[in-house]
């Protein structure tokens, strides 16, 4: 049985990097006695794949990753004893029975996620979190109205000038931060702090002066009950179905 698992990460745990996370939930799946399965061969390890790993230093209310289990074991159950085992930081939300075809696994199918980009007082404290200026929600509409935002977009081994309007799905001023919905994935994918750092640019401010903090709010796949040609959208959660 394939499952997949939702988590938040927040506070100092969001400094921890990626393959350390991946190492925290091997450790933990143990202590909470969930039945992972196992490859075979000399070195065998978990069957373990996350989506999208999140960069260091950003919050997270959606966080995924899919495992198998050797038997069942109920949702609510397997939930209550990962957390037991959590460390504060990282809340373990759902534990839901997903597709077993290998085109259904989380690190295939995204395709968009959503942020909340807020702009601390200080770059030491990411919770004091200042209004935005009236003359910023102004300009974000302006943002958006421009024919093309092209930015200098760096790879391992380039840079070149990409217009990244067409990956931004939405974008909007709130009274404490920027709404971002953004294409994600292995097709395209378009890092928030690059959005952020043009707007700051487009805003007339220096992006190195103001403190930045993103918050990811959840990850999406493309609705495979939805027509083809629609650009809707499902929480990776919601592909799944708890386990009685």
């Amino acid at each position: 049985m394939k499952v997949r698992i939702k988590f938040r990460k927040y506070g100092v745990m969001r400094f921890i990097g990626h393959l350390d996370v991946m190492r925290y939930f091997q450790k933990a799946i143990r202590r909470a006695e969930i039945p992972i399965a196992f490859t075979t061969g000399y070195s065998p390890h978990m069957i373990m794949s996350f989506a999208q790993p999140l960069g260091v230093g950003v919050t997270s209310d959606g966080e995924y990753f899919d495992i198998e289990i050797t038997e069942p074991i109920s949702s609510e159950k397997a939930v209550a004893q990962l957390n037991a085992v959590m460390v504060e930081g990282v809340e373990v939300i759902s534990f839901r029975e997903i597709s077993s075809d290998k085109k259904a696994s989380g690190m295939t199918i995204v395709a968009a996620a959503d942020y909340k980009v807020t702009f601390p007082e200080t770059f030491q404290h990411a919770e004091e979190i200042r209004t935005l200026p009236e003359s910023w929600k102004e300009k974000v509409d302006a943002f958006m109205a421009q024919p093309e935002i092209v930015v200098l977009k760096k790879t391992k081994r380039s840079e070149k000038e990409v217009d990244i309007k067409p990956m931004i799905y939405k974008m909007t001023a709130l009274d404490d931060g920027i709404y971002l919905y953004l294409a994600t994935g292995s097709e395209q994918n378009l890092k928030p702090d690059l959005v952020a750092e043009a707007f700051l640019k487009f805003a007339g401010e220096d992006p190195e002066e103001i403190p930045v903090h993103i918050h990811r709010i959840d990850v999406y796949a493309k609705n495979p009950e939805v027509a083809e040609g629609q650009t809707e959208f499902i929480t990776l959660e919601g592909l799944g179905k708890d386990i009685l």
